[in-house]
């Protein structure tokens, strides 16, 4: 499912990335799988050090925030939406196959409309979605050959 490896991905990012768990996570992700995807993402993330321990810690914290809003419990899902938001912010705009930027948009939307309404309904919003990442493009102008 994520694009063929990026030339500056790290050894870490490209082992994750073929990850069969990672790829499944992804998935439960955008299936709005919630507790699953987050049951991915956790085991991946106690096995994953450095910056890209974050990012996944960050991905699990917005599907938590997901299944706290599909249960009515606004408050838990407007607090893991920020400490999900807050954890991707510092996250480059591409990292494990992944449009990040397009991700935080996303979380950043959901977080406004969860912190100024009362009642959030599932389906007020698009559920936050992981993306692949755009290929990288040279100065030319070109995509970058994957």
């Amino acid at each position: 499912m994520p694009p063929s490896p990026d030339p500056d991905e790290t050894p870490d990012e490209t082992l994750l990335m073929a990850d069969p768990r990672f790829r499944e996570a992804v998935g439960l992700f955008n299936a709005g799988q919630w507790y699953a995807a987050h049951d991915g993402f956790e085991e991946l993330w106690h096995e994953t050090a450095g910056p890209l321990r974050s990012i996944l810690q960050g991905i699990l914290q917005l599907a938590v925030a997901q299944l706290h809003l599909e249960r009515g419990n606004l408050r838990g899902a407007t607090i893991l939406t920020g400490e999900g938001l807050g954890r991707l912010r510092s996250a480059p705009e591409r990292a494990l196959g992944l449009d990040l930027a397009a991700l935080r948009l996303s979380a950043g939307a959901w977080l406004q409309v969860l912190q100024q309404q009362e009642h959030a309904a599932p389906g007020e919003l698009p559920p936050p979605r992981l993306h692949p990442a755009e290929p990288p493009v040279h100065s030319d102008g070109n995509a970058a050959d994957r």
